[in-house]
């Protein structure tokens, strides 16, 4: 097992957006909300751009990049429009996803393994700009075989299916996610977890020394009509750094 490291969190902004489209106009500002998680605490800020544009706007990553000191995380599918824009704003990472337009949200892992020789040349051209690349997968060791077999240094894991179940089950899966975290760590892959995580649920994931960061947005912007955006953050982040100090 490698020597613990800090865990990073990166706060997901996409839902301010989404509350904002539901009536439009300019409110609330999804760079607004990215500066309070920054002040909160924050190491990083994410934001899925979407094909459908349902919550972020092509605006909202003009305004990120140019006024967010952080490190933007752009969640984008493996598609042309997505890599020119990526290519363009050159934003400090780009999480691969999959993306289904009748989708709620994301639904389950990347199939890296399955699609290698298309997500061949995007990993490559993102990864020659500059862009730390990352795949967003199950926890299953063929997918992440697969991502460090694409060149991609970092892998984000599904962490959707633990946050879902309960019991047996959700053991189950915490140990799936364990051993995939162990595998990226031995393969040469930064590993990172997402998706569902909540106040429950966050401490198992957070005490595993192989995972890096967590990337948590809808719980957080649900939790912040009842005590805030910065107070969620700060609740969140004191349950992750007393969860790895546990295992240290």
């Amino acid at each position: 097992m490698s020597k613990l490291r800090p865990l990073r969190l990166g706060v997901n902004i996409d839902h301010v957006a989404t509350i904002r489209n539901a009536r439009g106009g300019k409110h609330p500002d999804p760079l607004r909300a990215a500066k309070i998680a920054a002040a909160a605490g924050a190491d990083g800020i994410t934001a899925h751009l979407r094909e459908d544009r349902r919550h972020i706007s092509d605006a909202d990553i003009d305004r990120l990049m140019a006024e967010i000191d952080l490190p933007l995380n752009l969640e984008m599918a493996a598609t042309d429009e997505m890599l020119a824009i990526a290519l363009r704003h050159k934003p400090h990472a780009a999480c691969i996803v999959p993306e289904k337009r009748e989708e709620r949200t994301t639904e389950g892992g990347l199939d890296a393994a399955g699609q290698r020789q298309h997500l061949s040349p995007i990993v490559r051209q993102l990864s020659a700009a500059g862009i730390r690349v990352s795949l967003f997968v199950e926890p299953a060791l063929e997918q992440l075989d697969a991502a460090e077999a694409l060149g991609a240094p970092v892998v984000e894991l599904h962490t959707g299916r633990y946050c879902e179940t309960s019991g047996a089950e959700q053991a189950a899966e915490l140990e799936r996610i364990r051993k995939a975290a162990a595998h990226a760590d031995a393969i040469g892959l930064e590993c990172h977890a997402g998706h569902g995580l909540t106040y429950e649920t966050v401490a198992p994931i957070a005490a595993i020394p192989t995972i890096v960061e967590l990337n948590i947005g809808h719980f957080l912007i649900g939790e912040a009509i009842f005590v805030g955006l910065a107070e969620a953050i700060r609740q969140m982040r004191e349950l992750m750094n007393s969860a790895r100090a546990g295992n240290s």
